[in-house]
């Protein structure tokens, strides 16, 4: 099977192509490799004889065109987007040029591969664009998202996301391009980068300071370990039916403030103050940031149905794992924290056009 990774080098995207190439496929990594993007997550695979690595902009179509003719995939899986809520409130146009006019770019040179194709090679071609759950805007305190959820995206970035995943299915119905799609709930897990929630608090806590926690912590979201994301992907990718959609999540819903307590208390133990007293001390109830939905939850029986997926990994298994993985790789985030990202906080207010 040859494969062409987007955002390969992206925390998920690597831990997919990290799992691909070690079950010995070919794979084509492209990845523009901007602030998130990360060759040192790549390091495990780099030398493997499967692995391929390209760094380019899915806005580029000379350039998408020449990666599906080195890579001949038989399956795509379309991993590269803006993904932080915060950076979009900061600076939407980003989010928009590369979530929705680099789908379109990309999804340009998949059809003009596809109609190459012929015989088996044709019937096999899979498009798996991957999305988030935060397309369908909030939940209530009951209820969870399923496939026939309606979109109602809240901020820039799950905008831009929802209309990526319009132009899919669009390529899907006009065109006849083979396209499934997932959207999935919070990943955590190693490899991640340092801005978002998980991997923020842990390392705040290790420097001593301060975890902030946008309004009363009540926020609610269903998180997923990377590496059953991973493997769900992969169902979908290959055993998905062309025109469906298919939601992945971790049936672990927390509040965002017991997440971060559990953190501390893994970090009291693992990592503990050198004066002894709890990390919980430096929690810090912060403004919340505009258009924060209150509850993501979402319903994956349909992919535990048909494609015979389902979590493993519990939270307290995975935030466990997560910690000691942070711990034993200092060399990893001490690179990043020394860049153009240290942790501050992004999206603090409506200015800046959005």
């Amino acid at each position: 099977m040859n494969y062409l990774i987007t955002g390969g080098a992206g925390f998920i995207g690597s831990a997919v192509t990290r799992k691909l190439i070690g079950g010995g496929v070919n794979a084509l990594v492209v990845d523009s490799l901007t602030y998130a993007g990360n060759l040192a997550s790549l390091t495990p695979v780099a030398h493997a004889p499967g692995f391929t690595f390209l760094q380019a902009d899915i806005c580029d179509s000379p350039a998408m065109a020449a990666a599906f003719a080195r890579a001949r995939p038989n399956i795509v899986m379309h991993l590269a987007a803006e993904t932080h809520v915060d950076r979009s409130i900061d600076g939407p146009g980003a989010f928009i040029q590369t979530n929705v006019t680099g789908t379109y770019r990309l999804l340009e040179a998949a059809l003009a591969w596809y109609r190459s194709l012929a015989g088996e090679a044709k019937s096999r071609f899979r498009f798996h664009h991957v999305s988030t759950d935060e397309v369908f805007g909030a939940l209530g305190p009951d209820g969870h998202f399923t496939e026939a959820t309606p979109y109602a995206p809240r901020s820039p970035y799950s905008a831009s996301k929802a209309a990526s995943d319009h132009l899919v299915r669009a390529w899907g119905e006009t065109y006849g391009l083979p396209v499934v799609v997932s959207n999935c709930s919070n990943n955590y897990g190693p490899y991640q980068f340092p801005e978002k929630l998980i991997p923020l608090v842990i390392l705040n806590v290790l420097a001593g300071k301060p975890l902030p926690v946008y309004g009363k912590g009540e926020n609610v979201r269903d998180w997923i370990y990377v590496d059953d994301h991973v493997e769900g992907l992969i169902a979908v990718a290959t055993k998905g039916k062309p025109g469906e959609t298919y939601l992945l999540g971790g049936r672990a819903e927390r509040k965002n403030i017991d997440v971060v307590r559990a953190l501390c208390r893994i970090l009291d133990r693992l990592a503990p103050d050198a004066q002894g007293r709890p990390h919980e001390r430096l929690i810090t109830f912060v403004t919340d940031r505009p258009g924060h939905d209150h509850r993501y939850a979402i319903d994956c029986s349909k992919i535990e149905r048909e494609l015979g997926w389902r979590p493993r990994t519990t939270l307290e298994q995975g935030l466990e794992q997560t910690v000691r993985w942070y711990l034993d790789n200092k060399d990893w985030w001490q690179q990043i924290q020394s860049g153009a990202y240290r942790g501050e906080r992004l999206g603090l207010s409506r200015e800046g056009g959005a």
